[in-house]
C-alpha cells in the first residue's frame, strides 16, 4: 500500500469526517484531536455538503460513511476521487456488505471499516498514516 505523505511545509495530517451522525463525528474528532500532528479540518452530515467542503478544504484524508441524507457515501466517494484522485478515503459504515465493499474499492476507497467492530482499527490506521507520512 502506498503511504501517505504530508506535504512540504504542513505540520499535520488534515482530516475531514463525513457521517450522518453528529455524535459520531464529534466523538471521532475528539479522539483524533488527542493525537499529535492530526487536525480535523471539517465535518459534514449530508452528501452534497461533504463533496463541496472536501473539494474546498482539500484534506489529506476523508473518513466517509455510506449512508447519508441527500445522497450516499458511494456517490461522494466517486465525486471526490474524480476531482482529487490522490485523496485518501476511509469508508466507515454500519453496512459492511460485500457489494458495498466491492463498490467502494472499485471507486477508489483506500480502506473499509465496520463501525460496530473496527472503530479502534480506524483510529489506529489514521495514526499509522500520520506517523508514516511524518517520517518521509
Amino acid at each position: 500500500m502506498e503511504s501517505h505523505r504530508i506535504s512540504q511545509g504542513e505540520c499535520c495530517l488534515k482530516i475531514f469526517i463525513a457521517d450522518d451522525s453528529q455524535l459520531l463525528c464529534e466523538r471521532l474528532s475528539q479522539m483524533l484531536k488527542e493525537q499529535a500532528n492530526i487536525e480535523v479540518i471539517g465535518m459534514a452530515h449530508q452528501a452534497q455538503d461533504a463533496i463541496e467542503q472536501i473539494c474546498r478544504l482539500k484534506p489529506d484524508l476523508v473518513v466517509l460513511d455510506i449512508r447519508m441524507p441527500k445522497g450516499n457515501g458511494i456517490h461522494v466517494l466517486k465525486e471526490i476521487k474524480a476531482r482529487i484522485p490522490d485523496l485518501k478515503v476511509m469508508m466507515f459504515t454500519n453496512f459492511p456488505f460485500p457489494q458495498y465493499r466491492e463498490k467502494c474499492h472499485k471507486y477508489g476507497a483506500d480502506f473499509f471499516f465496520e463501525k460496530s467492530t473496527e472503530y479502534q482499527n480506524l483510529v489506529e490506521e489514521i495514526v499509522r498514516l500520520e506517523i508514516v507520512g511524518g517520517k518521509e
